[in-house]
């Protein structure tokens, strides 16, 4: 638990210094040039589980192209941004979480929890979700 509250820690440091695209841990997984558990891939957007999983099911989806965050979304991306809640969808039925329940969650800034500095999606399942959030 300790370690992952550094790592943690590291992370927002890092990105606090707005690691370079050349640096960024999901457009390496994205380029087969850091290992994942890729889950699915098209050509928009890639998935993979979560190294420090939340939840028994804890998916990261990203699309392939380096986005900051959703703040950097713009109208060209609306096909994108939806692309990843469709793929969020279509892996909790192909992982058994759909008909029980899941959360979708997206951090923006470090105020809102984001720790990489890559537009990503967390689809969390498996287990009831604790409320209220934050």
């Amino acid at each position: 638990m300790l370690k992952a509250f550094f790592i943690h820690q590291y992370a927002r440091l890092r990105a606090r210094l707005h690691t370079p695209m050349s640096e960024c841990i999901f457009c390496k997984i994205v380029n087969n040039e850091m290992p994942a558990t890729v889950v699915y891939r098209d050509e928009q957007v890639t998935a993979f589980r979560d190294i420090h999983p939340a939840a028994p099911t804890h998916i990261l989806i990203v699309p392939n192209r380096h986005i900051d965050s959703v703040n950097a979304l713009t109208a060209e991306d609306e096909s994108l941004a939806g692309r990843l809640l469709t793929v969020a969808g279509q892996l909790a039925v192909r992982e058994g979480i759909a008909e029980t329940g899941y959360r979708i969650v997206t951090n923006t800034g470090p105020h809102g929890g984001q720790t990489v500095f890559h537009l990503h999606v967390h689809l969390i399942g498996g287990q009831p979700m604790r409320h209220p959030m934050g």
